[in-house]
């Protein structure tokens, strides 16, 4: 059978379509993009133990996750990038808050050293999990599970009470309530996260059986 070349106006609504897709300058991507720029000024409010102009920095950012994705939906712009970009930015400002207030600068509280490095250790385990589920099988999309958003709104508590307890008397039970609590999702959604990826991969082979699609060993 011969397979015609697409004409020019095949070729332009192809275009289109790809460049519609990618749309790199939406407005939610630049509202994404801020997101990724004042988290060094997080750190710089932390260093200088401006607790409040810190807390006000990461609630703005906070915001700032909710905004991009409603204009995204609102404005029927949501994109490739943006889709990428979100999660980066959200993972650039935790890592960067955590490491922070992980690191003794004066403050009265500070976020536990155990709880940031499995935090860390976790976060760095996703990604190369997720890189291997890509290139090994092919596997692009992955959506997070209830555990795993858990596990992210304590991060964002755990923050957000840490540059509190900085500025107000907190109760230590409640910041023990609070670390603990993110401890324990941090262990059960690794392994979730694990257990849900090796499904992923045996279901993805299978497929790959019925369909007499090639596969990596």
């Amino acid at each position: 059978m011969t397979v015609f070349p697409p004409d020019g106006e095949q070729r332009d609504r192809i275009r289109d379509k790809v460049e519609e897709k990618l749309r790199p300058l939406t407005l939610p991507n630049f509202i994404t993009l801020f997101r990724m720029a004042i988290a060094p000024f997080f750190v710089l409010a932390v260093n200088d133990n401006d607790f409040r102009l810190a807390l006000w920095i990461f609630i703005i950012a906070g915001s700032t996750d909710a905004i991009d994705g409603w204009l995204a939906r609102r404005l029927n712009s949501e994109s490739v990038i943006g889709a990428y970009l979100d999660p980066i930015a959200d993972k650039l400002l935790l890592t960067v808050a955590y490491v922070a207030l992980t690191i003794p600068q004066g403050q009265a509280v500070m976020i536990p050293l155990w709880l940031a490095i499995l935090a860390l250790f976790r976060d760095f385990l996703i990604m190369l999990v997720a890189l291997i589920l890509y290139v090994v099988d092919g596997i692009q999309r992955f959506p997070p599970s209830v555990l795993g958003k858990a596990t992210t709104f304590m991060h964002v508590a755990t923050v957000g009470l840490v540059l509190l307890a900085n500025l107000i008397p907190i109760p230590e039970v409640v910041l023990a309530v609070c670390f603990y609590t993110s401890f324990g999702l941090v262990i059960v959604s690794g392994f979730n996260y694990l257990y849900r990826a090796s499904k992923a991969i045996e279901a993805k082979r299978q497929q790959d059986e019925l369909t007499g699609a090639p596969q990596e060993d």
